[in-house]
């Protein structure tokens, strides 16, 4: 009953979000200031990861090539499929689930422990308007770190790749392009637009309802890491069974 009232919560709060919208010059001041903090911020993490883990598919591919048979291209080929459809846009958003998603929560929890949210209400303000929609319109621009992190995931294979001794340069370019779907690219943007939604609104969703002190915001933040990862797989299923069935 309780993950009922939970969930139940979270649907009133997005009813909120869209309605009573904040005045628009204040409005852009947020976004401005959330696409810093949450994109902006983010791009190192993502860049590091991306292209030390795309060296390491490629290499752990290449090593696992034993047969003859098998044909060289095959390294650029697993490690483009990897990257594009699964690691970019899930695992770096269960990372950012991490990263966005406690600071989202944190920051969020801690207004609600120092009363900056009944002091908002106050004003008259619709505070989940005013603290969460601007989170959801900054993380429009999410699929943006998802491509750079499909780019330097596929730079870091062929690095590794060729300067590994694994795989000649002209293979694995024609791996990379070998039997290439475009509709994969539009799967993975796709699945990347929920999950910047879910990003946005299940932390904010966390911390807005939070109760207690300090120690309770690192519990919140912890609640919306599980939250977030868990909503995240499971969309990704849901979305790949209705996608690529």
């Amino acid at each position: 009953m309780k993950y009922l009232h939970d969930i139940g919560s979270y649907f009133l709060m997005l009813k909120d979000v869209f309605s009573r919208p904040t005045k628009g010059s204040v409005l852009r001041e947020l976004v401005l200031k959330e696409v810093d903090e949450l994109i902006i911020n983010s791009l190192g993490i993502v860049a590091f990861i991306s292209f030390f883990v795309g060296g390491v598919v490629a290499i752990q591919t290449a090593l696992n090539i034993d047969n003859p048979l098998i044909p060289e291209y095959l390294v650029g080929f697993a490690t483009r499929q990897s990257i594009i459809l699964e690691f970019a846009p899930t695992f770096i958003s269960i990372i950012m689930a991490g990263k966005m998603g406690s600071f989202i929560t944190s920051s969020i929890g801690s207004m609600r422990v120092t009363e900056q949210i009944d002091a908002l209400e106050v004003m008259g303000i619709n505070s989940l308007n005013y603290l969460v929609f601007p989170k959801v319109i900054a993380l429009l621009f999410y699929p943006f770190v998802i491509a750079i992190s499909m780019f330097l995931g596929i730079l870091g294979g062929w690095v590794a790749g060729v300067y590994g001794g694994f795989s000649t340069s002209e293979a694995f370019i024609q791996g990379l392009q070998e039997d290439f779907i475009t509709f994969h690219v539009i799967y993975a943007f796709i699945k990347t637009f929920v999950f910047a939604f879910i990003l946005a609104t299940v932390p904010s969703w966390q911390g807005y309802f939070m109760k207690g002190g300090a120690l309770e915001v690192g519990k919140a933040s912890t609640n919306s890491f599980v939250w977030t990862s868990v909503l995240i797989i499971l969309t990704n299923y849901i979305v790949t069974s209705l996608l690529l069935s």
